[in-house]
């Protein structure tokens, strides 16, 4: 295995290095949890390096390869265990509004193919007028829709897809006093608060089961869009300007709701350390696995406040980053 660099502790490992290659060292049925957002095929460079799968030619080059990851993700993660995974429709024009590929449906197809299932997704909801200001898309322009609203296209959401390992989980995922604390923008409702951390029937845990309905929903319309980790100092000038880093917030809930504290939670694409950061900030090991090297070194800046601010069990909400990048 071609390590770089790689920085291993008792609360995480992380590598530069290519992802496949480090994942066929590491032991079957040891990861309880990965989630991660692939490169978006089409969309973005990340690197000139050769094994970069956002270097691919064509979709069909790119899912080849990706099929080798997500080959090493089903053997390596446990029975019955999510591998979640993050994305969104890709335009095939610059126009943004002539025609989609439906990224989301060719991830399905290939995890399907190769041990998992696909148990639904969330869609991460996006407001219009941040999205048309931050892309520039004319096709989002009030002004297109008052001249032709056929080139008019969409705000396009974020899916996190969730997959299941065949195979039956071995050991539950068990929350014996509900969720303990919320990741969104919404203000929990006052009158739930004092039930929080609840012992005893938890049918009559109205904090945990209002937290619940939020998470089981199928439009997440309240995550912090811009709740993410520093990651400016992690572009390269010679590269693609593109990063922007998984919002914690969506971490946060996969990490809960789909992982044991303890457990090791494994992203094979880590960019800026975002996954890696949210779950050892959660009380479980980290595993990470980014080629770019520019994004490993800020991984590591990142690491670095994750073990200072580790949240406590009954801590209610996770530490803030707004601000230090």
């Amino acid at each position: 295995m071609a390590v770089k660099t790689q920085l291993i502790t008792d609360r995480y490992a992380i590598y530069n290095a290519d992802c496949v290659e480090t994942m066929e060292q590491l032991p079957p049925s040891s990861i309880g949890l990965t989630v991660y957002s692939p490169p978006f095929a089409g969309l973005y460079q990340y690197s000139s390096d050769d094994k970069d799968m956002s270097n691919c030619i064509n979709y069909d080059e790119f899912f080849t390869h990706y099929g080798f990851c997500i080959d090493q993700i089903a053997r390596v993660t446990m029975t019955g265990r999510i591998s979640a995974v993050h994305c969104m429709d890709i335009p095939l024009s610059n126009a943004g509004c002539d025609s989609m590929f439906d990224l989301p449906g060719r991830i399905i197809r290939e995890h399907e193919e190769r041990g998992f299932t696909y148990g639904g997704r969330r869609v991460i909801w996006k407001e219009p007028l941040m999205v048309r200001n931050r892309t520039m898309m004319k096709s989002l322009h009030h002004k297109t829709l008052c001249e032709d609203s056929t080139r008019n296209s969409i705000a396009n959401a974020d899916y996190l897809l969730m997959f299941r390992r065949k195979g039956e989980n071995q050991i539950p995922v068990t929350h014996d006093v509900g969720l303990l604390h919320y990741a969104g923008e919404r203000n929990v409702p006052a009158d739930v608060l004092s039930f929080r951390g609840m012992q005893g029937d938890q049918k009559k845990n109205q904090f945990s089961q209002w937290i619940w309905r939020q998470y089981a929903s199928s439009v997440w319309d309240d995550i912090r869009i811009d709740r993410v980790l520093p990651y400016r100092t992690g572009r390269d000038g010679g590269d693609e300007k593109h990063v922007h880093p998984l919002q914690l917030d969506v971490i946060d809930r996969a990490v809960t709701m789909w992982s044991n504290p303890g457990e090791t939670v494994l992203t094979p694409f880590m960019g800026v350390g975002s996954e890696v950061y949210g779950a050892v900030q959660l009380g479980r090991r980290g595993i990470g696995i980014e080629l770019k090297e520019s994004y490993f070194k800020q991984a590591i800046k990142n690491m670095e406040i994750a073990v200072e601010h580790t949240r406590a069990p009954d801590q209610t909400e996770l530490f803030d980053v707004e601000g230090m990048d």
